[in-house]
Formats: C-alpha cells, sequence, structure tokens
C-alpha cells in the first residue's frame, strides 16, 4: 500500500521515507528479511483514522508491546529482533529521536490472516449482541446478565482483517479453521485464552480490568510467534477495577473515551469531527496512566 501524505507538524510519520504499508495508527517499512514497525501518534475508532494526532501514543502502545512480549515469553515466542536505536537501520538513523521508543525492529512472519479477540466481559459489539439474542458469537450465555459483567469464562471470538475503511467481520471457530486449519485454529485458540488469563490476573492485581483484547500471530520458521501490538489502550479495554459497577459503561483507560466523544458528538456521516483539546489532552493522560499502572514504571517521553 502507498503510503499517504505526512501532515506538516502531526506526530505521525518520518519524512523522506514512504512507508511500504500505512495502517491506521503503525507505518511499516520493509527492510528485506525484516521489518521496521513505527507505532505513530494517529488515533482510529470505529475503523476511521480520526483528524487529530494523541501526543506520546505510539511510545504508550510500543512501550506496552514490549511490556507484554517480554511478560509471555516463556508462553509463546515472538517476532521482536531489537528496540534498541543502536540498531536501526542507516536509513533511519536520522530519525533516532523521533523513532526511539516507538518503532520495533521483527522478524518478517507468514501472518494469519485473523484478529484473535478474547472477551472476559461483556462489553461494546458482544454487549449489543447479548442484549439481542442472549448470545454472543454463537456461544450461549446465561440469562440476566448486565452490561460489562465478567463473562462465566474468556471467549474465543476471532474476527477477519478488514482493509483500511472497512470494518471486520466476525467469524466462529469452523469458519476460522476453514481459513488456517484445524490446528492451526486451535492453537490460535488455546494461546489467545492462555495469555488473555495470564494478562488478566497479572492487571487485576495492579488494579486494573481488563475486559476484553485482540492478539495477532504469524508463523516464523513454522513455529506460531506473537507479533505486532500486544495488549495496548488501542487492542484492549482496560477498566479500573474501583470503579467497576455491572449496569452500565465503565470508565476505561483506553480509547473508549474518544468512542464515547464521537458518539455523543457525530452522526458518523462524513469524515470524523476535530477532537477539542481537552479530549485530546485526557486521551493521552489514559494512555499514560495505563503504561504505568499495568508495569509500575513512570512514563518517560
Amino acid at each position: 500500500m502507498d503510503g499517504e501524505t505526512i501532515i506538516p507538524g502531526r506526530t505521525d510519520g518520518i519524512s523522506g521515507i514512504t512507508p511500504d504499508y500505512r495502517g491506521k495508527v503503525r507505518d511499516i517499512y520493509d527492510l528485506g528479511d525484516r521489518l521496521l514497525l513505527v507505532a505513530t501518534d494517529r488515533l482510529s475508532a470505529y475503523d476511521y483514522i480520526l483528524p487529530d494526532a494523541i501526543p506520546g501514543k505510539g511510545i504508550v502502545l510500543t512501550q506496552l508491546s514490549l511490556f507484554w512480549l517480554d511478560f509471555f515469553a516463556d508462553t509463546v515466542a515472538n517476532h521482536l529482533i531489537s528496540a534498541d536505536v543502536a540498531d536501526l537501520p542507516e536509513a533511519f538513523a536520522a530519525f533516532a529521536d523521533y523513532l526511539d521508543g516507538r518503532f520495533m525492529l521483527v522478524r518478517k512472519a507468514d501472518m494469519f490472516p485473523v484478529e484473535c479477540i478474547v472477551r472476559g466481559y461483556l462489553a461494546g459489539s458482544g454487549w449489543k449482541e447479548y442484549e439481542a439474542t442472549g448470545q454472543l458469537d454463537g456461544f450461549a450465555l446465561p440469562t440476566g446478565l448486565r452490561q460489562g459483567d465478567r463473562l462465566p469464562e474468556p471467549l474465543f471470538t476471532p474476527s477477519t482483517k478488514a482493509e483500511q475503511g472497512e470494518h471486520d467481520q466476525e467469524e466462529n471457530f469452523a469458519q476460522l479453521a476453514a481459513t488456517v486449519g484445524e490446528d492451526a485454529a486451535a492453537a490460535l485458540q488455546r494461546l489467545s485464552v492462555e495469555l488473555y488469563g495470564q494478562a488478566r490476573d497479572y492487571a487485576a492485581a495492579r488494579g486494573i480490568i481488563i475486559a476484553d483484547t485482540k492478539f495477532e500471530f504469524g508463523q516464523v520458521d513454522g513455529r506460531i510467534v506473537l507479533a505486532d501490538e500486544v495488549l495496548t489502550p488501542d487492542s484492549s479495554r482496560f477498566w479500573p477495577a474501583d470503579t467497576w459497577e455491572p449496569g452500565r459503561s465503565q470508565p476505561s483507560f483506553d480509547k473508549q473515551y474518544v468512542r464515547d466523544w464521537l458518539t455523543a458528538h457525530w452522526d458518523f456521516t462524513g469524515e470524523p469531527p476535530r477532537l477539542p483539546a481537552e479530549v485530546i489532552a485526557r486521551t493521552a493522560e489514559k494512555y499514560r496512566a495505563a503504561y504505568e499502572q499495568l508495569t509500575g514504571r513512570p512514563f518517560v517521553w
């Protein structure tokens, strides 16, 4: 995919080198046998890239992903080579100040064309589906559950990866198996649920509920590896445990804050509106707070 034009003054890319692929948030540079993944400060919601960046957001995403890749190292391999600016390819060395903290140099992986979503609580589209059908992605659930309730057990609800501007589509296990094969589908389900459980228990001890998240996996030399971003505020719903109250929308550390603002101020026609300065500042604060509470480290930028 061709890179789009960099807007001067926006902290959403590096000038002079066109990404080989530009996603909603990440710019990807193909280095032959490796990839350079750069997390920008762009923000996407409802599958739209919003017109305003969130300062420091890309660094939070990268640093949290690095934290979780290390956390899960004994459970699953990953594609990381380095996140040290000393290892940047020569062509990118001039941009070290911008890239520091927001890039990962990774092995190329044959990616599975699926987002491995695990839901531990009723929220978002899962809550809407349960309200309408009493089920969640084909799983029958107990009656009487409320918005924000913890599910009896985590549910694996994969979805296809959509092109930019299109919506991801949920698929059941049989559809996933038809796409990637029965053995791979079973491995992705097992790993996703296991990683979610480990992260949920770790975060709970630090006062954060991980309501749901999505993982992405690929294969390197025939081995399944964890790839891309991992348990960030972009890919997960993080709720403060001390304010959790089923029966309503939960306060969150993630971009649900922006989703709620958009729902209240936009009819979802045309392009997304500009975000007010206070929404940008509050969103940046939430991302940084999630990092600090989960890692126990101050956010330095």
